[in-house]
């Protein structure tokens, strides 16, 4: 279907009831101020907003250990905290380093974006230039971290279409479908600071995006209400006309694309949270008793009238205690079983690997692993970058609507028939001996362009067959022994003869 955008001037109420777009009956009973203040109350009390949240500061090393506090039983019987104990809270950041390696082994590397007409190349290299392409990194980690992430098309000043990432944490989609595949609308809400006269103030926005247009609201302090200073209703497009006047426009659909961690749209934490804070807490737990044993029980006989708080400052001051004629001193220190320890936090540890689906780079086979081995190893990660590739594609022929409706509608061509393939050049380790090994074994049998496109040390085949002739010609060049004559078979000038 070819894509153009809405003339609001062409369209015959721009002011019609958004809510007609809703299907369910109690919710369309509803304002459309009460709808997008309800659901954003909702979403901010749901799991998948929590797991939003602790996604995000798992990766930013944060997890759930850093708030632990040290307890102990009390007089009543309760846990109380303790200060006299040691309470070290030691991070792992399991969480940012499968983020990464997913993001690294998948797109570390520039996407490749190919299509058969050379105009259309052109102007899709352009478009899907660098900072496209760090874009699409974010995406991915955001996507693993929060289970989707959000690209939102729009135009900037010089008119140029352009992509910005929305937090995910700031969509609340409604879908048009049980499969997640086209919106019906979009709530983004977010925070702003103003300034009014010299005190600071924050406020919540809110902005539904449709079909129709935007329309603005803003946190009146007692629910919202229309943003009036930023405009109740205002269009996706806004074009500046000759003479200063302003024409808006709307795409067809809502402009935010998703793109997917995968289909059920889970975050990665999800499958590991609560190995990795086990992992945390008995680590930390470990480091608590080792630090703890200097303070081990003291069993004392006969000491006197000393309460046990100053007896355990005395010991801890002056390493010495005095006892009477049958008076006596002794520890009682805890017993920490190591093996258990070590046996618990090395299973917990595959458990996180396996489960989050990445690479043990701590693994004992890891750097011997033969070519075979290696695979066999990456099975996991390859397989999760799978299914990220899989939504990737999906959500990049969504945006492929946008890129060709903007090309359409400034007059740049039509290109919606044009098939276009998006490559993702994933970062493998390899064996680099097996694989030049087999590169040369496989000459006579393949092709050599193919034999180039694999060797371990090849970037661009094109670049590396050019210099191989280069070098042919430059050897043909010096066993040539005419090089130094000129065409009436004289030396050159400038040139000695060798034979003297």
């Amino acid at each position: 279907m070819s894509g153009t955008w809405i003339d609001l001037n062409l369209m015959n109420d721009q002011q019609d009831e958004i809510e007609t777009i809703l299907r369910t009956g109690a919710m369309s009973a509803m304002d459309l101020e009460q709808i997008v203040y309800s659901r954003v109350a909702q979403w901010r009390t749901s799991d998948e907003y929590k797991a939003i949240i602790d996604g995000e500061q798992y990766y930013k090393n944060k997890p759930d250990i850093v708030k632990r506090k040290r307890l102990a039983v009390g007089e009543s019987g309760a846990l109380e905290p303790v200060n006299n104990l040691a309470n070290n809270k030691l991070v792992n950041g399991f969480t940012r380093k499968l983020v990464d390696q997913k993001v690294g082994y998948l797109l570390s590397k520039p996407m490749s974006v190919q299509t058969e007409n050379e105009d259309y190349q052109d102007r899709l290299n352009k478009i899907f230039d660098k900072k496209f392409m760090r874009q699409i990194q974010t995406l991915g980690k955001n996507a693993i971290n929060g289970g989707l992430a959000w690209l939102h098309p729009y135009y900037d000043d010089q008119g140029n279409l352009t992509f910005m990432i929305i937090p995910t944490i700031q969509c609340i989609p409604f879908w048009q479908d049980t499969a997640h595949t086209e919106l019906s609308a979009m709530i983004r809400f977010y925070q702003v600071e103003v300034y009014e006269g010299t005190k600071q103030v924050q406020y919540t926005k809110y902005e539904w995006w449709d079909e129709n247009g935007v329309r603005m609201f803003v946190d009146s302090g007692n629910g919202i209400v229309p943003d009036v200073e930023a405009g109740v209703v205002r269009p996706h497009i806004v074009v500046k006309k000759s003479g200063g006047l302003e024409q808006g426009y709307n795409w067809e659909k809502v402009p935010f694309i998703a793109f997917k961690y995968n289909d059920d749209e889970l975050p990665l934490l999800s499958q590991i949270k609560s190995l990795v804070d086990d992992y945390d807490k008995q680590k930390s737990d470990n480091s608590n008793n080792l630090e703890d044993l200097p303070n081990s029980i003291y069993k004392v006989t006969n000491y006197g009238d000393v309460d046990g708080a100053s007896f355990r400052k005395n010991i801890a001051l002056y390493r010495v205690v005095f006892v009477g004629s049958d008076g006596d001193v002794d520890t009682v220190n805890i017993e920490i079983n190591t093996e258990a320890y070590k046996n618990h936090q090395e299973q917990n540890r595959k458990d996180i690997y396996e489960f989050g689906r990445g690479v043990d780079t701590q693994a004992d086979n890891f750097g011997s692993a033969s070519g075979v081995a290696l695979k066999f190893l990456y099975a996991d990660l390859d397989m999760d970058c799978n299914i990220i590739e899989t939504e990737f594609q999906a959500a990049l022929e969504q945006l492929m609507w946008f890129i060709n409706t903007d090309l359409k509608n400034k007059n740049e061509g039509d290109f919606f028939n044009e098939e276009v393939t998006f490559i993702f050049n994933r970062d493998i380790i390899i064996n680099e001996t097996e694989a030049i090994k087999n590169a040369k074994d496989s000459v006579g049998i393949i092709s050599n362009e193919t034999i180039r496109n694999n060797h371990p040390w090849v970037t661009n085949s094109s670049e590396e067959e050019k210099r191989l002739r280069d070098e042919k010609e430059e050897e043909m060049n010096e066993l040539d022994p005419y090089k130094d004559l000129n065409p009436e078979g004289q030396q050159k000038e400038g040139k000695e003869d060798e034979s003297k």
